[in-house]
């Protein structure tokens, strides 16, 4: 049976994983939490801080762009995105994140690598704000959990 390696304490042990981070700056002070609860993460599960890549873009209909980018590189055991969609008045918001979402899914498939998709979409702040640190976090598990049960497949 394929599972993730656990550490001596049943932890998710990334110490050999090298994970890339695409975050969006749009909505900035949600995505900025997103990422340092995600890095943190990353940190107890083990994966080094220099076998972390972390770059910036626009917004979340950029993150798709540089995740294939990075995926490109070979260089990567997981990848994972971070955003935050606010609902707005018009069908932006529907746009955004439909294409963002449908094009992370995508890329994973196509490069047959895991990608946490951990792009907020929400109706206000304060939802996103709510759910800034948690889903950084399982961000942070998911990819390192996907990347050793991959591994452990090929």
């Amino acid at each position: 049976m394929f599972g993730a390696e656990k550490g001596s304490a049943g932890q998710l042990d990334g110490k050999k994983l090298s994970i890339g981070v695409v975050q969006a700056r749009f909505n900035e002070s949600v995505t900025n939490a997103l990422a340092q609860a995600c890095k943190q993460e990353l940190a107890t599960l083990g994966v080094q801080a220099e076998n972390i890549t972390h770059v910036l873009v626009p917004g979340a209909l950029e993150v798709p762009c540089a995740l294939q980018a990075l995926a490109e590189t070979e260089k990567f055991d997981a990848l994972i995105a971070l955003g935050c969609i606010i609902r707005g008045e018009t069908y932006h918001f529907e746009l955004v994140a439909n294409e963002s979402g449908s094009a992370v899914t995508r890329l994973a498939l196509d490069y047959q690598l895991p990608i946490a998709n951990a792009i907020l979409t929400t109706e206000n702040l304060a939802q996103a704000q709510a759910r800034q640190e948690e889903k950084g976090r399982d961000a942070a598990r998911v990819a390192v959990e996907m990347a050793l049960l991959l591994n452990d497949i090929s």
